[in-house]
């Protein structure tokens, strides 16, 4: 059935390699019941997952993101809890499962990331309800539209977003898919500021590049660019300045040879965002992960995606206790 999976104990430590006189993350972190728990945990964040690659197919790109979400999950469960990090803070929530539409059509398939839109922007409404810091592990970028809006929905006021990203995802508002995530949101009133890091310029199409240019909410700071700076720290310090408590996206295809269905051999290294994250000034409204993938569907496949978004929620993490 479609919906929102919530995990126990049990399901956590199935997971976990436990071995003597080590503690892991899987062994720390908490469970809920139900999403009405949250409001009398403690814990800061919650982890949940989108393993689904509808939306990407809706924008005609390769199935495989729906892959990444499990060998995420095991890798941080297997994680390490030590005096750097205690997985304590964290709630482990679940993931979603939705079922493909029996017609593969563009139009149906647009017809579901629509449906996902409503239990994700749902879920996440209520994470923010309880005071906690949302995780997201996708899946597609279409499920930006349904976090972003339930972040302005929550909070009560328009959100502010920074994507690091190759791609800005502002093709036309019609029909939902992982490439209009930000037009929906700004068409409907949801963003003040959209900020994006590491835009490549060959990938990114003209209509695009304008509205880049005429929409005075959207700041743009181009790969291209950054690759003749001295210091992309500045660069990068100097965009989140300008933002409040903004929501993190992240992208992976902006990262080099991060399996992808646009996975790109120029970008991001691994270290580079995770010193972005590590070195923030600022702190996020929550962070959602998406575009990686363990195997694609046309037979690549990658044993590090797991291991490097685990990287990156553990950074996100500690960036709150530094």
């Amino acid at each position: 059935m479609d919906g929102l999976q919530i995990y126990t104990s049990k399901d956590i430590l199935k997971l976990v390699n436990t071995r003597s006189g080590e503690t892991k993350l899987g062994q720390c972190v908490e469970v809920v019941a139900s999403l009405e728990n949250l409001n009398t945990s403690k814990a800061r964040f919650v982890l949940v997952g989108i393993p689904e690659d509808i939306g990407i197919r809706a924008n005609y790109g390769l199935a495989g993101a729906s892959t990444a979400w499990h060998p995420t999950l095991k890798a941080l469960l297997n994680t390490q809890s030590n005096r750097f990090l205690n997985g304590s803070d964290l709630i482990v929530l679940g993931h979603f499962e939705f079922a493909d539409p029996q017609n593969n059509t563009i139009e149906e398939l647009e017809r579901k990331v629509t449906e996902i839109d409503g239990e994700v922007c749902a879920c996440i409404i209520k994470i923010i309800d309880a005071g906690k810091i949302p995780i997201i592990v996708g899946g597609g970028h279409n499920n930006a539209y349904p976090i972003i809006k339930a972040l302005a929905l929550a909070k009560g006021e328009l959100a502010e977003i920074i994507n690091i990203d190759a791609h800005a995802d502002l093709r036309e508002p019609i029909g939902r898919n992982s490439g209009n995530s930000f037009s929906y949101a700004l068409k409907e009133g949801y963003i003040a500021k959209y900020g994006i890091f590491g835009l490549h310029q060959n990938y990114n199409n003209e209509a695009i590049l304008n509205q880049i240019k005429e929409n005075k909410k959207i700041t743009a700071v181009f790969f291209d660019d950054i690759l003749l700076s001295e210091t992309i720290a500045t660069l990068w310090n100097q965009l989140i300045s300008q933002f409040k408590t903004p929501g993190l996206e992240i992208d992976l295809d902006s990262i080099e040879n991060i399996l992808s269905s646009a996975a790109t051999p120029s970008g991001f290294s691994l270290n580079e965002v995770r010193k972005f994250i590590l070195s923030s000034s600022k702190q996020f409204a929550y962070l959602h992960i998406c575009e990686g993938a363990s195997t694609m569907e046309d037979g690549r496949t990658s044993s590090f995606t797991g291991k490097s978004i685990a990287y990156l929620i553990t950074d996100f993490l500690k960036s709150y206790t530094m």
